[in-house]
């Protein structure tokens, strides 16, 4: 049923969805680009009202089997991040870890759009992501400037930079919506 080894799934969750968690009182989250299910996981242990998205079915199976064995409830779709059907109302909460950064700039345009949409006036929304390096030798990941439309309606409130993998340059940033 699970997954063997998926490079993009460590089954841990980072130590700042569980500072987010320890500060704040639980409510409704959506976890885009979900993958088997370890946040969406861990934030319905914490009282959590939990959506978690994915395209990849395989990996929304095994996100319900984990679900079903942790003995949680949570809600998994099989579905795109830029289009979200079938997702309504407001979450004060929205992760991301690994996404954004992997859509083309019209499906960052369309993900921005449901952010502005879905997040909650106050609410947050927490951001891993990695960087496309300056030598071109990784093409994938974020420009700097992919950040930018974010700011028309959210506020920077906190951004840790990283590496991933010990060699790409990351962050970690923390957007609030103004009430």
């Amino acid at each position: 049923m699970y997954f063997k080894n998926p490079p993009w799934d460590t089954y841990q969750t980072p130590p700042e969805v569980y500072d987010f968690i320890n500060r704040n009182p639980p409510g409704r989250a959506l976890d885009l680009g979900c993958g088997t299910g370890t946040n969406v996981i861990t934030l319905a242990k914490n009282g959590w009202q939990v959506t978690g998205i994915d395209f990849i079915p395989k990996a929304i199976r095994n996100a319900r089997h984990r679900a079903v064995k942790e003995q949680v409830v949570a809600d998994f779709r099989v579905g795109d991040v830029t289009r979200l059907d079938g997702i309504e109302g407001y979450f004060y909460l929205i992760l991301d870890i690994g996404c954004y950064h992997s859509l083309n700039p019209s499906g960052m345009q369309a993900y921005r759009d449901n952010i502005k949409q879905l997040l909650l006036p106050g609410g947050t929304y927490l951001i891993y992501l990695f960087f496309r390096t300056e030598d071109g030798l990784a093409d994938t990941g974020a420009l700097e400037t992919d950040l930018d439309p974010f700011l028309d309606f959210l506020e920077l409130v906190h951004r840790q930079d990283g590496t991933e993998r010990g060699t790409r340059k990351s962050s970690w940033l923390t957007f609030r919506k103004p009430l």
